[in-house]
């Protein structure tokens, strides 16, 4: 954990060294205080020297004067560093988290991944400042206090160091329910955050369906949890706290009980009793210090490893030899292809859990191949797996004669273009988000694509044209805007193979209408793969295949499949028997 953590702060290390150096001068510089004040006590007040009791209070003043300076810096480029390291920390965990499977966001919820890029990183960014910084000067400090304390009256210090045993193990029995408490905490916000992401996603459903109540319920609930949570965290922080004050201020008691005796037997005079009473706050103040910074270290221990966590879920991953796939003709083929969701490994051998099993599906270069059927049947699936958005079980899928597999997932992507029933819009202008994906792509172009996807009229009409912002997700276009940028967007790319996943079953008549005009457009000279449900869409497609759970059922022409008068044909005449 050390060693990771210390890569962060090696950038940083001027920064990081300044602030321990500071740090360090201002703990020595307290030192000073309780030593001219023995000075004077036993030398300077018996002999009514008032031109050194001046002097020392000026140095006094001079010392704080230092001091000053010193705790700004501490203060100002403590937290610079702090802030420094933690954009380093989010930067390597956002591009590590654009490199996780898709599949890992099926199984984690947004809010509680939100929870870790900021709330977590925030706690470590404190932890890195204050952390490091108040242990080394508190060390210092101690080590310091003791020596002096030690020259004072080395029996009495022996004395009030045997009351840290009991602190130390104090501290171990309660380290490691209290880091246990934290991490619990730390995961009920992101659940909370989850669940607050989602709902404000889903604010015009919960309106819809009157679902405030709902709502409010769940909230309430992850809040309860939370809550719980919380109190169990701090009640342990409570026992920390207490517990270590206690042991502080038994050391008061001890060095007055202890030290009085030793006054009256003449053991130590009065300046030096009066120092130790001041070293002893001296000694105590670092204590304290440890103690408020306890709880800091425990919430940024505990972000970190929840940081770890993360940064050690594996990534996509290139296979072993694989190359740049360069440009693709199209020629997809499925071979004996088998596929479950979930952790590869997993019910392997068990053919219920199993989406797809032993298909085999050949998509011609420069064909337009439909899949039809049932919900369930896993044509979505099918389309996921050719940009490997998931691992297969067995068998192969080949582009080209080419297992896809042997090509970098980039180079793959590279030749495949996408257009989905549910249109993803990047909060930015509707130009940003046509020209996505697509490197160097010039004005000149996004407008040839926007024209192409007969999108072009409708942007030149708004007040800011091509710089409108279409807001989070796209929100502020309609949905057959949001599906003709998702068009462009294929069309400025010009990948080789396209695939439809029931791109206008969320659109009416009139629009499915245009956009199909746009979509025939757009599939001229490409390797089609075609999801849909509306079966006007597909009847020119060069072969329609029927899947259902138990694999394709019927394969052909849409003239051939009404012919069987099989599945396609009950479909056909459900659709459009009058």
């Amino acid at each position: 954990m050390l060693k990771g953590f210390a890569k962060y702060i090696r950038p940083h290390r001027g920064l990081f060294f300044l602030d321990l150096f500071c740090a360090l001068l201002v703990g020595v510089a307290d030192e000073f205080m309780p030593m001219m004040v023995r000075q004077m006590i036993n030398t300077y007040v018996p002999d009514q020297n008032w031109q050194m009791m001046v002097r020392i209070c000026i140095a006094l003043a001079a010392i704080y004067l230092v001091k000053l300076g010193l705790n700004l810096i501490i203060n100002y480029w403590g937290h610079i560093f702090g802030i420094r390291l933690q954009a380093d920390m989010r930067r390597d965990l956002f591009a590590h988290i654009e490199t996780l499977p898709v599949s890992y966001f099926d199984t984690h919820k947004t809010g509680a991944i939100m929870s870790r890029i900021t709330n977590d990183l925030q706690e470590i960014s404190e932890m890195a400042h204050h952390g490091p910084e108040n242990i080394f000067t508190s060390a210092v400090m101690l080590v310091l206090s003791a020596i002096l304390l030690a020259r004072i009256n080395a029996e009495l210090t022996i004395i009030v160091y045997c009351t840290l045993p009991l602190a130390v193990l104090f501290v171990m029995l309660i380290r490691g329910r209290q880091l246990h408490a934290f991490e619990m905490n730390r995961i009920k916000i992101g659940e909370i955050n989850a669940d607050v992401e989602t709902s404000v996603a889903g604010i015009r459903v919960t309106k819809a369906y009157s679902g405030i109540d709902k709502e409010l319920k769940k909230f309430n609930h992850a809040n309860g949890e939370y809550q719980a949570s919380a109190s169990k965290a701090y009640k342990y922080l409570a026992l920390f706290n207490s517990g270590m004050i206690f042991f502080t201020d038994l050391m008061y008691v001890v060095v007055i009980i202890v030290g009085g005796m030793f006054f009256f037997q003449g053991k130590i005079n009065s300046g030096d009793f009066v120092a130790y009473l001041l070293y002893i706050s001296m000694f105590l103040t670092p204590i304290k210090k440890l103690v408020d910074t306890f709880e800091q270290i425990v919430q940024g221990a505990t972000g970190y490893k929840r940081f770890n966590e993360l940064m050690h879920v594996p990534g996509e991953q290139d296979d072993d030899g694989a190359s740049d796939a360069g440009c693709l003709a199209g020629d997809i083929a499925f071979n004996d292809v088998s596929f479950h969701y979930g952790e590869k490994g997993e019910d392997e051998d068990d053919e219920k859990e199993q989406v797809i099993s032993h298909l085999d599906l050949h998509i011609k270069k420069g064909e337009t191949v439909a899949l039809v059927g049932p919900s369930g049947g896993g044509k979505s699936t099918i389309c996921n797996l050719i940009p490997r958005f998931y691992e297969i079980d067995g068998g192969s899928i080949t582009i080209d004669g080419r297992d896809i597999r042997t090509m970098t997932r980039e180079s793959l992507r590279r030749n495949i273009g996408i257009v989905a029933q549910d249109v993803f819009l990047f909060n930015g202008t509707i130009a940003e988000n046509i020209a996505y994906g697509t490197d160097h792509a010039g004005m000149n172009d996004v407008i040839l694509a926007a024209k192409k996807a007969k999108i072009h009229d409708y942007i030149v009409s708004l007040p800011n044209g091509y710089e409108t912002n279409v807001g989070e997700r796209g929100l502020r276009l309609s949905g057959g805007q949001r599906q003709r940028i998702s068009i462009a967007r294929v069309f400025l790319k010009n990948p080789q193979i396209l695939i439809l996943d029931e791109a206008t079953s969320a659109l009416d008549n009139a629009t499915e209408m245009q956009i199909q005009t746009s979509l025939d457009e757009l599939s001229e000279g490409r390797t089609v793969l075609v999801v849909a449900h509306r079966l006007s869409t597909i009847r020119n497609a060069n072969e329609i295949a029927v899947l259902t759970s138990q694999g394709i059922q019927e394969r052909g022409t849409s003239q051939q499949l009404l012919e069987q008068k099989g599945i396609y044909w009950h479909l056909y005449q459900y659709q459009f028997a009058k």
